[in-house]
C-alpha cells in the first residue's frame, strides 16, 4: 500500500456538450492532463453528470423534474468511459455523481468509483439539501462505505453530507484517513458551508479532506445554472501541517484540477505525536457511560 500519492481535485466546468462523443473526449483529456501530473487519484464534482442534460431536446433541457429520467440512457455509457479511463492510465477516479434510478421515479445521488484493475463501487449521498428534496425528490441513499484502496482508505461525503459529522466519522472510526467531498452550490453561502464543513471534519478527525466543485454559469440548465467554488485539500492545523490547515487551495471559479501530495502516513503521526488529540477525545464530549451511536459502515475493496 502507498500512502503517498498526488491527488488530483476538478474545478470541473458547466460545459454543454454537442454530443456524446464530445463529452466522452472532454473527460478522457481532463483525465489525461491529470495523469501527466502523475495523479493517482482524480476526483470530479457533485453532479458534473448534470451536464449530460445539454445533450437533451431543448424542451426537455428545462424540466428539471422530466430530465433526471431521460439521462438514464447514458448512465450504462457513463460507467463504462470511467471504468476504461481508469484501467487506461492506471488511477483510481471519482466520477461525477449521478441521479441514479433505482425503480421507475426513484433516484439518489449516487458517486462512482473506479480501480485500475477495473472494479467499480459507489457512494450514494445520505442527506438531501432543499433543492433535492423538493423540486427532484431525491432520496438518501445508504450505506455508508468505506473503501479500501492500494493508495489508502477513504470515504466519501457528498456535499451537504459533509456537514453532518457523524457521517465522516463514522468512515474515520472504521479506518478513513481522507474524506472526499464533491460538491455543487450555487451560492459563495453554500460553498462555504461546504468548506467550514471541510475544515471542521480535518480538524476533528485529524485527517485529510477534499473539496471538489462544480464551477461556472449554464443558463441552458435549471439544475445547474450557477455553480460556485474553489477545490482545497485540508488537513488539521496542527503539527505536521499548515498553520491554516490548506494544502492546496484553487481560484474561485477557474476551471481546472488542483493538485497536492497527499501522504497518508501524516494522520497517524498527528494523531499520536499532535499539539492536541482530537481524535481520540472524540468520545470525551459525551461524558460518562454515554454514547452517540455512529451510521454503519461497509467496507469495500478496490
Amino acid at each position: 500500500m502507498s500512502h503517498s500519492f498526488v491527488l488530483a481535485a476538478a474545478q470541473f466546468p458547466t460545459l454543454k456538450p454537442e454530443n456524446w462523443s464530445q463529452f466522452e473526449q472532454t473527460i478522457a483529456d481532463w483525465v489525461a492532463e491529470a495523469v501527466r501530473q502523475h495523479a493517482r487519484l482524480l476526483v470530479f464534482p457533485e453532479y458534473s453528470s448534470m451536464v449530460l442534460a445539454g445533450l437533451l431536446p431543448e424542451p426537455m433541457q428545462a424540466d428539471v423534474l422530466g430530465q433526471i429520467g431521460e439521462i438514464q440512457r447514458y448512465r450504462d455509457d457513463y460507467l463504462a468511459l470511467h471504468q476504461r479511463l481508469a484501467q487506461r492510465h492506471g488511477v483510481y477516479i471519482v466520477a461525477g455523481s449521478y441521479p441514479w434510478e433505482m425503480d421507475t421515479g426513484v433516484y439518489v445521488n449516487r458517486a462512482w468509483v473506479f480501480a485500475p484493475n477495473g472494479g467499480m463501487e459507489h457512494q450514494d449521498k445520505r442527506v438531501m439539501t432543499r433543492f433535492e428534496r423538493e423540486e427532484w425528490d431525491i432520496r438518501g441513499g445508504a450505506p455508508l462505505k468505506l473503501f479500501e484502496t492500494e493508495l489508502g482508505r477513504f470515504g466519501i461525503n457528498i456535499c451537504y453530507d459533509i456537514e453532518f459529522p457523524l457521517l465522516a466519522r463514522a468512515q474515520v472510526e472504521a479506518g478513513a484517513e481522507l474524506i472526499l467531498a464533491p460538491s455543487c452550490t450555487d451560492t459563495l453561502g453554500g460553498y462555504h458551508r461546504v468548506r467550514t464543513g471541510c475544515a471542521a471534519r480535518a480538524l476533528e478527525n485529524q485527517c485529510f479532506t477534499v473539496q471538489v466543485p462544480l464551477v461556472g454559469t449554464a443558463p441552458w440548465s435549471p439544475a445547474i445554472d450557477v455553480s460556485h467554488g474553489s477545490a482545497a485539500i485540508f488537513g488539521p492545523p496542527d503539527r505536521g501541517f499548515p498553520d491554516n490547515g490548506i494544502l492546496v487551495q484553487g481560484g474561485l471559479n477557474d476551471p481546472s484540477w488542483v493538485y497536492a501530495e497527499v501522504d497518508l502516513s501524516r494522520v497517524g503521526r498527528v494523531r499520536d505525536e499532535g499539539e492536541v488529540y482530537n481524535h481520540r477525545h472524540w468520545h470525551d464530549q459525551l461524558g460518562p457511560g454515554i454514547e452517540a451511536r455512529l451510521p454503519e459502515v461497509t467496507p469495500v475493496r478496490l
